[in-house]
């Protein structure tokens, strides 16, 4: 199927036309489009049209962004961009957009590919496969597509969703094309600046192209954090008051060179390299209120307190996520309907975590006493006040405005907090198709070797700071205070002064590498062998799909077939010793897909669809690392689970979709998922010998790990509507809304509890915009919503919940020209104060917000 958008995403809003054709990925084959290429001009009109025209002739229940469309957001990356579409909702870390969830489905459902090519998750520990969108900014693509319902030519791996990122094709327009953006704002909390530039040269012959372009986006930010580490049956356990101040920014740098010497014959080279970089420094204080220390009262609305420790957290950190992918192949067409095409892709992946933390606790009467009013269970207002007298006779003294930041001790400790997750990704793929008149049979095969090896995330190498005396290297908390207070928006009761992390940072790694030359420290300890993992995966997979056109519709039906190859390798450690251990899992599946599509009218279409799906556990989840202690009756094991295996799906997808005049649409959808082997964290008895060593049954054991579920349910409706009101008369006619709603439910089984709920499940999604656009102005106000939903769930029954929040976003862009254009985005205008709380609202364990955020600048094509 052939589909076009416009070049790059944050640059098509220059009001200068520009087409492009690609192939979908879930009719790669077929022409959708009778030869046709879509249009894609500077117009939200023109781009909604397109988008809505590629979705009518799609083979499979399919949501399409246009390139320009996404151009009229402020979306500085994909997850960002995708989070405009129906039943797509985004988690963010820090206001940040993050993740994908598609239906309110688990993350870990929602595959990925770039170009058709599979591409697979690699998270901070490998704890999690969910793809990290927050690493690809939205300009190095053209389109997007998420492919609700699957063919047989898609990855199986997609229990909800496949996500396909459309790279942009030098051949795509003749001559010379250079656009770009620069644009510069600030950040509302903490009055810290954001940027953004993107260049994109190409040039090609319509035989010959090329093209390389890049993009970078930086933002400096405070974030605002309160916490409640838990809650006892007499209130909050401590309270934990933070200050984050990010710098992060995400780069990319993408080329291609294709050549088609012949119609029908192309052949191509691409390379992107994406870049996510955050640097993070952490001020942080945490309010012992259950030490047994302390003494006083304590409850959930109230309590006064003598004597609270404070445990002081510094760090400044630097998380990494990097992807190279690199892809050569070619693509041909003959004159009577044979297609072939054959990628050759080798992807590396990398995420690295290293956090050194500094932790300082006050002892004695240095530890303040304090009244505090949780009538607002989010903010509670501390007050301070002094402590005096000696042991249990001690008491309240004089009021304080602020702790003095000197006085925390300087015995503390220095934590090197790490994880890396490293990917080595071979793919071979190659499709064919035939058309035989009204029928079209394709096949194809696809083989992908992954190496992937990391550790999840180690805090056990603990270094005291008063060995750094033993050095000549004493450490002093005082020369790190600064004059700067906080940026806060939350009621406190006091004060803080900002810590200068960054020359605690390069003191503590200075004084790390004394010790370790005196031989006080060793950093081979800093990960232990039981969180280390070394995974090899092998899938070899085919399928064969024919596709029948008739008067009025099509039937589009397949199967694939899949044989998948676990290499696991880790390491036990137990008193006795460290254990190696290896694991190994191999199963071939067949997964049957079938989509139809019927023309009830020229502008009503009805489909329906049912598939078979998979999703595997992660690597963090399965790996055969773990920690043993013999001593416990019964003794007990945590880590990774090797026995795991992966969750399957049979679904089914429906939807009716009105086509309005002007491109505009109205539909209602609606799916079901039934799913086996349903992934959830619990404790439980290992059950088999994996973990007997030198003549110790272990089989008994109680494994803290991830294990399978029974089965599970997951289903939806869907609505949609766009269009721009073109009937009305000028000026009028400029105005137009999108806007779409799911409303989304399920659970899923143990053996020991029922309906439990799925993680990220939102009951309902909400996407609105409402624009205008007429004599080279361009205005979009965007609102989403999302209701609550569970995080993580702990002991079964109870979790730690998100609540739910809306965002408000305002783009302006006006077209002084047909190669320049001034542009301004508003975004957050909610201020949206983003909660996690555990059980219900009243005992909130997260409490964060970022801030409104403002940008301005040019975007230009010459």
């Amino acid at each position: 199927m052939m589909f076009a958008g416009a070049a790059l995403l944050a640059l098509a809003a220059t009001s200068r036309a520009e087409a492009q054709q690609m192939a979908t990925p879930a009719a790669m084959e077929e022409d959708a489009f009778d030869g046709e290429a879509i249009v894609v001009t500077g117009s939200i009109a023109t781009a909604q049209a397109a988008s809505v025209e590629l979705k009518r002739k799609a083979d499979n229940l399919i949501d399409i962004v246009a390139a320009d469309s996404v151009g009229r957001f402020a979306d500085q990356n994909s997850a960002a961009a995708l989070s405009r579409l129906p039943a797509v909702a985004v988690q963010r870390d820090q206001g940040q957009e993050r993740y994908i969830q598609v239906r309110g489905a688990p993350n870990r459902w929602t595959s990925v590919s770039i170009d058709g090519v599979p591409m697979i998750g690699v998270d901070e520990g490998g704890t999690t496969r969910a793809y990290r969108f927050d690493a690809v900014p939205a300009v190095l693509l053209s389109a997007m597509a998420v492919n609700k319902s699957l063919t047989s030519n898609l990855q199986a791996e997609a229990i909800v969703a496949n996500i396909d990122l459309r790279t942009y094709s030098p051949l795509a327009k003749t001559g010379f094309d250079l656009q770009g953006d620069v644009g510069y704002g600030f950040m509302e909390l903490g009055d810290k600046d954001q940027r953004q530039a993107s260049l994109r040269a190409s040039w090609s012959d319509g035989t010959f192209g090329v093209v390389v372009g890049g993009s970078h986006y930086r933002r400096k930010q405070t974030t605002d954090n309160r916490e409640v580490g838990a809650y006892d049956a007499k209130g909050p356990t401590e309270f934990d008051i933070r200050s984050y101040q990010l710098e992060r920014e995400n780069n990319g740098l993408f080329g291609a060179i294709e050549y088609e010497p012949v119609e029908g014959q192309r052949f191509f080279i691409r390379s992107i390299y994406t870049e996510f970089k955050d640097d993070e420094q952490r001020n942080q204080y945490e309010f012992d209120l259950d030490s047994s220390s302390a003494i006083g009262t304590r409850g959930f609305a109230s309590g006064d307190l003598v004597g609270v420790p404070v445990v002081s957290t510094f760090n400044y950190g630097e998380y990494r996520t990097r992807n190279y992918i690199n892809t050569i192949g070619g693509e041909y067409e003959s004159e009577d309907g044979l297609k072939a095409s054959v990628n050759l892709n080798y992807t590396r992946t990398e995420n690295t975590t290293y956090l050194p933390l500094t932790q300082l606790r006050t002892s004695g009467n240095a530890s303040p006493s304090i009244h505090y009013d949780a009538s607002d269970p989010r903010f509670p207002i501390i007050s301070l006040y002094s402590t005096v007298g000696t042991g249990a006779s001690r008491t309240r003294g004089a009021s304080l405005t602020a702790i003095d930041q000197t006085t925390v001790s300087s015995s503390g400790i220095v934590i090197p907090g790490m994880q890396d997750t490293f990917s080595d990704s071979y793919t071979v793929k190659a499709d064919f198709s035939k058309a035989l008149g009204a029928a079209t049979l394709s096949g194809g095969f696809l083989y992908a070797d992954r190496d992937i090896s990391g550790f999840t995330f180690a805090t056990s190498n603990i270094v005291s700071l008063a060995s750094g005396a033993s050095v000549g290297q004493p450490f002093n908390i005082g020369k790190y205070v600064t004059s700067k207070p906080w940026d806060t928006n939350f009621p406190l009761g006091f004060s803080f002064n900002q810590i200068d992390n960054v020359a605690m940072r390069r003191d503590v790694d200075s004084l790390l590498a004394a010790l370790q030359a005196a031989g006080l420290y060793d950093p081979a300890k800093n990960v232990p062998a039981a969180n280390r993992y070394r995974l090899n995966e092998k899938t070899l997979a085919g399928y064969v799909m024919g596709k029948v056109e008739f008067e009025g519709g099509q039937v589009v039906a397949g199967v694939r077939v899949e044989h998948f190859r676990l290499d696991n390798v880790g390491t036990a450690v137990t008193a006795a010793g460290t254990v190696p251990l290896s694991a190994q899992q191999s199963y071939t599946d067949f997964f049957p897909s079938i989509n139809a599509r019927f023309d009830l009218t020229p502008d009503l279409v009805f489909r329906i669809a049912g598939q078979r799906g998979i999703a595997r556990p992660s690597f963090g989840e399965i790996r055969v690392g773990s920690s043993i202690n013999d001593t416990n009756s019964p003794g007990t094991i945590s880590g990774g689970n090797p026995d795991l295996k992966p969750e399957y799906t049979w679904g089914v997808d429906a939807s009716l979709e009105y086509y309005l005049s002007g491109g505009g649409l109205a539909s209602v959808s609606a799916f079901h998922r039934w799913v086996d082997n349903v992934l959830y964290q619990n404790q439980q008895a290992v059950g088999s010998d994996l973990y007997d060593s030198n003549g110790v049954d272990r089989s008994g054991y109680l494994l803290t790990s991830t294990f399978n579920g029974t089965s599970g349910r997951l289903y939806g409706v869907e609505f949609n509507y766009q269009q721009q009101f073109s009937f009305l008369p000028s000026p009028l006619d400029g105005f137009g809304v999108q806007g779409n709603i799911a409303l989304l439910g399920g659970h899923f089984d143990t053996s020991t509890a029922k309906k439990l709920p799925f993680q990220g499940l939102s009951d309902t999604v909400l996407n609105g915009s409402f624009y205008y656009e007429k004599y080279g102005l361009s205005a979009r106000v965007s609102y989403q919503w999302r209701s609550d939903w569970l995080d993580t769930l702990g002991g079964l029954g109870s979790g730690e919940y998100r609540k739910g929040y809306d965002n408000l976003d305002v783009s302006v862009r006006y077209a002084v020209n047909d190669n320049l254009t001034l542009f301004a985005d508003a975004t957050n205008l909610t201020d949206a104060i983003y909660m996690a709380y555990e059980d219900d609202e009243s005992k909130p364990t997260e409490v964060e917000q970022v801030g409104r955020r403002y940008m301005f600048g040019i975007r230009f094509a010459l």
